[in-house]
């Protein structure tokens, strides 16, 4: 189950002061919802791109600067909420006092394994199992057969506890 409450103060005070990128993020596999608390440095700014599968809601936490999109700029600061559409190209830059925001759109849905609805015919056996490669915290599943710790979360993987084979090559 997420966190029911967290601070922005607290959030700020727990991180280390030079971290940049995601301060906070909600977490617990069990919802609908992602959200982010980020920080970016003075002056620097984020590529451009286009999400084109999630609107995204943006709230203006600390400091300033500006989000570029649609070909115009507009000015981000404190208590300033943005609604950024899918499909719409944007950046995001941090002014000379760096930029705290936070983001909230709706989650990725995650690679799920599924049974199949039909008795697989494919000559070469049965496919693998991916248990091993699939987070018990999150739900990801890693497309690395070597991988340790899960991308999204960085929880160790099941199988890829120390003293035990995942049993993949």
């Amino acid at each position: 189950m997420p966190a029911a409450h967290v601070t922005l103060t607290d959030v700020l005070a727990t991180a280390d002061p030079g971290a940049t990128g995601a301060l906070w993020r909600l977490d617990g596999a069990a919802r609908q919802l992602d959200a982010n608390v980020l920080r970016l440095r003075p002056g620097t700014r984020g590529t451009p791109h286009v999400e084109p599968d999630l609107d995204v809601l943006l709230y203006i936490a600390e400091g300033g600067g500006t989000l570029w999109r649609a070909g115009a700029e507009e000015e981000l600061v404190p208590g300033t909420v943005l609604f950024v559409p899918r499909g719409e190209e944007r950046a995001v830059g941090a002014g000379d006092d760096g930029l705290v925001y936070l983001t909230a759109h709706r989650r990725r849905p995650g690679m799920t394994i599924r049974r199949a609805a039909a008795p697989v015919t494919a000559q070469g056996g049965e496919a693998p199992c991916l248990l091993p490669r699939v987070c018990a915290d999150c739900g990801r599943a890693t497309d690395e057969s070597d991988a340790r710790y899960c991308a999204r979360c960085g929880k160790r993987l099941p199988g890829q506890e120390p003293g035990r084979t995942s049993g993949l090559s």
